[in-house]
């Protein structure tokens, strides 16, 4: 109990620290403070009391199942089940909630949710009146998303909870020497779908057993983007029938090894450079460091160009069925961007030397279907064995399909976990 008062002290003082930050003009603190007052008090609708099971009331017409996510990154994590449920349990309404401004600002219209909100802050008193709001039938965390004291009321109202998409290393909190009454909070969930063996045995070996390894919710959504692409007669005609490196979400650290590396491009090939930065000022520059490149919004197809820049957002995931091979930016920031876009599309990806924390990545540099690169002469060199090594090119682009292939089915998984909590 004690440990819980700490907990929740801490949680209060974060929220102080926020509302703090956004009065001296942070504008993702100001988005975090405004979008929770907004909310009001989220007046209480009858629901379960605290003991009451939940899942006898199933059929009712006011039953929910639970999503939250951290950000947008979690929420596409989470959306092929979302997707799934909904298809196949159409009587259940949605509940998305996010933590963070940049998954709400973006997604708070999705349309199959029937209401999309901020997590209030967790304190026992928030968390009893958010799971007595709504009949939930079931409640969905994805990936890291640890809120005790709403683990705890969901466990008291009889709501079965189900991580999904989550991945635990050894040095995780839950598993140090602090960690004890963490791990215990473990407890409240009712069943874990994670992404690897390491996960679920770093869980079974301190005592949680309803485990399964399925894999990572993400290929699903984005195996169902690259089925689903639509052509671009634009893009198409800047190709032109030659070979295309695609550079998706690159920062200037990444822009400045592609631009060095221009002059060794073949003349059958092109490059695609979709900044992370799609501002005027940004894009002006890289246009300014790739000599006759053309910008998306102005593509004109009587020019003839190596570079095209695309200076929009929406569309970078289904450009890359046009990709022989990709570079993915953010690898000498903080970290690489997704590399599951391109991979579905079986395009073997390069990126810098900050990917570790990322499964799929750390999985096909083993494999060779994927290549970290920490230098321009790095680059270079495999730059010039994929573009000059054919057999080497669709070996490596085989091995990212086969990956796929591995990796797609963790929502038929999770659905199947769902029916089985129903019958239950």
């Amino acid at each position: 109990m004690i440990v819980r008062r700490i907990y929740t002290l801490g949680i209060r003082l974060y929220a102080l620290g926020v509302r703090i930050a956004s009065i001296f003009g942070n504008a993702k603190a100001k988005l975090w403070v405004a979008g929770r007052k907004n909310q009001g008090s989220l007046s209480l609708s009858k629901g379960p009391t605290p003991n009451e099971p939940v899942l006898r009331q199933a059929q009712e017409p006011d039953s929910w199942i639970w999503f939250h996510a951290a950000s947008l990154g979690e929420f596409e994590q989470g959306r092929p089940v979302i997707e799934a449920l909904k298809k196949e349990f159409p009587q259940y309404k949605v509940l998305l909630s996010f933590f963070s401004p940049s998954g709400y600002e973006i997604r708070k219209d999705y349309p199959l949710a029937d209401e999309v909100l901020y997590l209030p802050t967790d304190t026992p008193r928030h968390a009893r009146q958010w799971v007595q709001r709504h009949r939930f039938v079931a409640a969905f965390f994805i990936k890291y998303e640890f809120w005790f004291n709403y683990m705890q009321a969901l466990k008291e109202a009889g709501v079965p909870l189900f991580y999904i998409s989550l991945i635990l290393k050894p040095d995780a909190f839950f598993f140090r020497s602090y960690g004890t009454w963490f791990r215990r909070q473990l407890a409240t969930v009712s069943h874990f779908f994670v992404q690897d063996e390491t996960t679920a045995q770093l869980l079974r070996d301190h005592g949680m057993t309803e485990v399964t390894v399925c894999g990572d919710t993400r290929f699903d959504r984005v195996a169902a983007i690259a089925r689903q692409a639509r052509p671009f007669p634009e893009v198409e005609r800047f190709v032109g029938g030659r070979k295309c490196i695609i550079a998706g979400s690159t920062w200037p650290p990444d822009e400045q090894l592609l631009a060095a590396f221009l002059p060794q491009l073949p003349d059958d090939y092109c490059l695609i450079v979709a900044p992370h930065d799609v501002s005027t000022a940004h894009v002006a520059k890289i246009k300014a460091a790739f000599p006759d490149s053309q910008c998306y919004s102005e593509l004109d197809s009587e020019k003839q160009s190596k570079i095209l820049v695309v200076n929009t957002i929406g569309i970078l995931s289904q450009l890359y069925q046009y990709a022989s091979f990709v570079y993915i930016g953010g690898g000498f920031g903080a970290n690489i961007h997704n590399i599951q876009e391109p991979v579905t599309f079986g395009c073997p990806v390069v990126f810098g030397p900050k990917y570790k924390t990322f499964k799929e990545a750390v999985d096909l540099v083993a494999l060779q279907g994927a290549f970290s690169i920490g230098s321009q002469e790095e680059l270079d060199a495999v730059f010039h064995r994929l573009i000059h090594d054919e057999a080497f090119r669709r070996q490596a682009s085989a091995i990212c399909l086969d990956y796929l292939k591995s990796q797609v089915g963790a929502t038929e998984v999770i659905l199947e976990g769902f029916k089985k909590a129903l019958s239950l």
